[in-house]
């Protein structure tokens, strides 16, 4: 038979979603080297590469300001159209994040074109234009390339009014942390390409990875968040240290309030884990204390995710407005622990005890 037809798109990938990206400490490294290189500081570059933030924000007027960003991932399901939502999803979630409402997008395409037909990459690019189009956000164009792995993802500009941008560094001590999707995705993704996801299991984890953060979005602004990321590749825990580098704060964690996917602590125990999620367990071991968590709640929390929620730093006056909001908007939000004051012994990344 033809390999364009018996081949999934999960065999073409290194690392499923997410999971394919540098780990945090090799990007740490990377980044540091940027911040030599890169021009100086622009009055109007409002959040730029230094807080680790998911995207930057450019004023442009005293009351409007673009918000930028690029996400794209090797394979993550096999089937064609779900990829495409998913990566959209998960390109669009970084203006969320920030408190900003998409407006353009730019299509990212890497393709190999002797191992897969052409029509195959039309429903990923159906399935992203579909999200696209629920986040009103116009495709204005894109960029492919012949590469013997596939991927796909958006460039995507958005606006917020600048006094109005939802950093990783909003976050004071005291804020409770809201929780806005489930996680288990990296898991879950592994599994799928190993073969041996169920089917409650995958279609669980896609249809979390397509919904938009736009809900959640709406909701912080509406309350007036201001402290924020999404989930993404680094996990629960690694995205979360990057909120207390930026904030200058630690935090406590209640692993029994984070909700999950479903089978995904049965996966861990089993070995079903991504290479990348082993490596954000070791990146955000040096600053987390687990305690007697055991090994496979930890992969859990350090688990690479795909197109997560969104992690929101909530003023505990503004806890039941937000929970409220939320659901509102169709939104669940699972209060899942708190900033603290950082104390000299937490040193200077700050540290998160996991209870």
């Amino acid at each position: 038979m033809d390999t364009h037809i018996t081949r999934r798109l999960t065999e073409f990938s290194h690392g499923a979603g997410c999971a394919c990206k540098l780990g945090p400490d090799e990007l740490a490294g990377v980044l540091r080297t940027l911040s030599e290189l890169a021009p100086a500081h622009h009055a109007d570059l409002l959040v730029g590469i230094e807080g680790s933030d998911d995207a930057g924000v450019y004023r442009l007027s005293p009351d409007l300001a673009l918000v930028q960003t690029v996400d794209f991932f090797t394979p993550i399901v096999d089937e064609a159209v779900d990829w495409g939502r998913i990566a959209a999803a998960n390109a669009l979630s970084d203006v969320y994040a920030m408190g900003g409402r998409p407006l353009t997008a730019l299509q990212i395409v890497a393709w190999p074109s002797d191992d897969l037909p052409v029509e195959l990459l039309g429903d990923v690019l159906r399935g992203g234009c579909a999200v696209l189009e629920e986040a009103g956000c116009a495709l204005a164009g894109g960029h492919t390339v012949d590469d013997p792995e596939p991927k796909y993802g958006l460039a995507v500009t958005g606006v917020v009014h600048p006094d109005h941008v939802i950093t990783n560094g909003g976050g004071r001590p005291g804020d409770v942390l809201v929780l806005t999707k489930p996680i288990g995705t990296g898991l879950i993704a592994t599994a799928i390409k190993r073969g041996v996801a169920s089917s409650a299991q995958r279609d669980a984890a896609v249809a979390s990875m397509a919904t938009l953060n736009a809900g959640a979005a709406i909701a912080m602004g509406r309350v007036g968040v201001r402290g924020a990321t999404d989930v993404t590749g680094y996990g629960l825990l690694g995205h979360l240290g990057e909120m207390m580098r930026a904030a200058r704060v630690s935090a406590e964690l209640d692993r029994e309030a984070v909700p999950l996917l479903p089978g995904v602590r049965e996966l861990a125990a089993a070995g079903v884990v991504a290479g990348g999620s082993r490596r954000n367990l070791a990146s955000v071991s040096r600053f987390t204390d687990f305690g007697d968590v055991d090994e496979v709640d930890r992969i859990v929390l350090a688990d690479a995710q795909t197109s997560g929620g969104l992690l929101a730093a909530v003023d505990p006056p503004l806890e039941k407005a937000f929970l409220q909001a939320l659901a509102e908007e169709g939104v669940p939000g699972a209060v899942i622990g708190r900033l603290t004051a950082r104390r000299f012994s937490d040193g200077p990344s700050g540290r998160v005890v996991v209870r």
